[in-house]
């Protein structure tokens, strides 16, 4: 059975060819478009997207074996089908960075013509290679200076009965909290897990 929902919006059979599809979108779409019939915003559209469909070989088939979800996935960018995969799967999440911001010199001529221009970037990964542990598995061990935290607490009597807190970045860990011993540590990365 053949989906007739397109079809029925233009007004055409289901074997139409893509002659009479132009020739009845044309007519519909002059009768609706909103400048004439400012209250027919939404047939119009209907009439749009069903002409959009039809006339197109790889969006027709699917619509008529009565498969829309198809004609969404053909419509859709690669990246936008993508993402949708990445969203639905199970323990999933986001691995963004920062919004990075460059701003490039550009003339007048070149906003109204159009140019291209090259960027190179550099950004830090994950290491592939220790899969960001630093090292073996279980090779990484608390920091023993400052007990994980990544900073050394260091008091000082500057007076009589007066001390100061100072608590600066642990040189052991260098403020990670935790070491590996260098016999341990990734080849690839030194230890950092990242690259």
């Amino acid at each position: 059975m053949i989906k007739t929902t397109y079809y029925d919006v233009l007004g055409v059979r289901p074997n139409a060819t893509q002659e009479e599809l132009k020739k009845a979108h044309r007519k519909l779409a002059l009768k609706y478009h909103p400048d004439k019939n400012p209250n027919e915003g939404e047939k119009f559209k209907q009439i749009s997207q069903g002409y959009k469909v039809l006339s197109d070989v790889k969006k027709r088939e699917p619509h008529d074996k009565g498969r829309e979800h198809m004609i969404k996935k053909v419509l859709a960018p690669p990246w936008i089908s993508l993402i949708c995969f990445l969203e639905e799967k199970e323990g999933c999440r986001e691995r963004r960075g920062k919004n990075v911001v460059h701003q490039l010199s550009v003339t007048l001529e070149d906003l109204c013509n159009g140019a291209t221009r090259k960027l190179a970037l550099q950004k830090n990964v994950i290491c592939g290679k220790c899969e960001g542990q630093g090292g073996k598995k279980g090779a990484v061990e608390c920091c023993p200076s400052c007990r994980g935290t990544g900073m050394q607490i260091r008091i000082h009597q500057i007076g009589s009965g007066m001390v100061q807190q100072i608590q600066p970045v642990c040189m052991e860990c260098q403020g990670h909290g935790e070491q590996i011993s260098p016999k341990d540590r990734c080849k690839s990365c030194n230890g950092r897990k990242i690259v």
